[in-house]
């Protein structure tokens, strides 16, 4: 039996799938864990190691779909939909 390209004729069971938090094939079906986010764990995967790794998923790479609303607001002072009372002018 040869190692190249016989043997990669036989390969068709797949260990991993797509990961539900991170999108990558990276979920191990068996081990019930990705090796890329680590989930199910409650934090993402990172290490100081990787500076690529993090720079690619780290904020601000994705949609920040709520993060530059909160952004916008903080800029306004948190608005709360109450109109600003008028300042009474006093003449001296």
């Amino acid at each position: 039996m040869t190692k190249g390209t016989g043997s990669f004729g036989k390969r068709h069971n797949k260990s991993h799938t797509l990961c539900i938090r991170c999108g990558k094939s990276s979920y191990h079906i068996q081990k019930k864990r990705c090796s890329q986010c680590a989930y199910p764990a409650a934090k993402c995967r990172s290490f100081n190691w990787s500076v690529k790794g993090k720079r690619r998923k780290t904020t601000g790479t994705g949609r920040m779909k709520n993060l530059k609303i909160v952004h916008r607001r903080f800029r306004n002072g948190f608005q709360t939909g109450v109109a600003k009372p008028n300042k009474k002018v006093t003449s001296s």
